[in-house]
């Protein structure tokens, strides 16, 4: 694997960012200081004035294997996630099979064992073939997972996710909950705003996710779960986990830089602006950016949901639901909460990296004994979005012919080199 130093004037020290220098020695940090010795003939990485940061981590990734493979590989996404600067990512079990026993997590275990260029952990799901109504054998399922998580769709049944809750957190694993009342959306598919009364398309009311929120919490409250709450969209979904973190409980959630960047007013007619929970109105807009600056939202997942270009060519009301963002979430968050003044980077560094390792209890880092997981970061670069440039094979996405500032130079996994920008010049 070699040794690699890194120097530069500005590399994150968990409070802020100071110069120094990073020596990696068989993909472990062995020393970090201002004054490094180096070995002679080793490779010396300057970053200059680049941010050196952990690398990130997104845990909620959907890469499509096993059964999906039109959409997304394995192989395809960690590429793409590399380009990210993410060196950890969490995937959901969208799959065919559903992760759901021993047979079906090694099914894509040996997948991701194969293909893969960073770091894949992938959650099982809560209930068997993601029904909800069966529950697994988390104790058999948890050595191997990030979490549990029915993702793409909520536990209807208070009874089940009680029971649930109560067998996950005797793994001491986190739940990832997909909050959604089936009964609430009655056939929508954009936000149940303006747009929606304008333009004659069936909306998802607010409540369908945040009343299923307040339930988890409630059950979360009961049975001591470490809860997680995924892509959080809604002012009152803000507000419920702010007052559950207040009382103390074991609550965190994530939301996604297409919630910070756009409202359900930029909508277009276009499959790229839908995905689930939707986009939603200007004041839960605000009040997610309130939520990433008061540290309420914990996380900034991209949900990375690639579709087929058929799948997403229909429209707003007929599209596939998900959109791509492995490559330009980091940049897309720079662009539109830190250059626009919500939060500095140092919280950013803190949503993308280290608060999702914090509550997930992943590796990696830049500090001695870390696992050396490290991006760099030119976030003076701009550039304009194009999608057909994408790695990943889904090229759906709000953001594309947006410019976008914040350019990923290099991106290291257990000390191995795994993206590069020069390699693709």
């Amino acid at each position: 694997m070699g040794t690699i130093a890194i120097t530069g004037e500005r590399i994150w020290d968990g409070e802020g960012f100071s110069a120094g220098t990073i020596l990696i020695e068989d993909g472990i940090v062995r020393e970090r200081g201002a004054f490094v010795g180096l070995p002679a003939g080793i490779r010396v990485i300057n970053a200059g004035s680049h941010e050196v940061l952990p690398g990130l981590v997104d845990v909620h990734v959907h890469l499509r294997e096993p059964g999906y493979s039109y959409k997304e590989t394995i192989a395809a996404g960690t590429r793409a996630a590399a380009r990210g600067g993410f060196t950890t990512v969490c995937a959901m079990p969208n799959l065919n099979p559903v992760p759901d026993c021993r047979e079906a997590l090694d099914m894509q275990l040996d997948i991701i064992r194969r293909d893969a260029c960073v770091e894949v952990l992938p959650y099982a799901s809560i209930t068997g073939k993601r029904m909800g109504e069966t529950l697994v054998d988390y104790g058999a399922l948890a050595p191997d997972v990030a979490g549990f998580s029915d993702d793409g769709t909520g536990v209807q049944s208070e009874d089940v996710m009680r029971r649930a809750m109560r067998g996950i957190a005797a793994t001491g694993k986190v739940l990832a909950a997909h909050c959604e009342v089936d009964s609430m959306l009655r056939g929508g598919y954009i936000h149940e705003g303006d747009y929606a009364r304008l333009h004659g398309h069936r909306g998802i009311c607010s409540e369908s996710e945040w009343r299923e929120v307040e339930r988890d919490i409630r059950l979360a409250r009961e049975t001591g779960c470490r809860l997680h709450i995924c892509h959080v969209s809604t002012r009152e979904s803000v507000g419920l986990v702010r007052r559950a973190k207040a009382e103390g409980l074991p609550v965190t959630c994530e939301t996604g830089a297409h919630y910070l960047a756009f409202c359900d007013a930029d909508l277009k007619e276009e499959g790229r602006f839908k995905m689930n929970p939707p986009l939603r109105s200007s004041a839960d807009r605000e009040a997610i950016l309130e939520g990433i600056a008061d540290g309420t939202v914990d996380c900034i997942a991209s949900d990375h949901a690639p579709h087929s270009a058929r799948e997403k060519a229909q429209g707003l009301e007929k599209s596939a639901m998900g959109v791509t963002g492995l490559e330009v979430s980091l940049p897309a968050a720079y662009t539109y909460a830190v250059l626009a003044r919500r939060i500095g980077l140092p919280q950013l560094v803190r949503l993308m990296a280290d608060n999702p390792r914090r509550i997930f209890g992943l590796a990696g880092g830049l500090n001695p004994g870390d696992r050396a997981d490290v991006a760099v970061v030119d976030f003076d670069r701009e550039f304009k979005v194009d999608s057909a440039d994408f790695i990943s094979m889904g090229k759906a996405t709000p953001f594309d012919g947006l410019t976008l500032r914040g350019k990923v130079l290099l991106t290291i996994v257990a000390g191995k080199v795994v993206y590069e920008e020069t390699a693709e010049a």
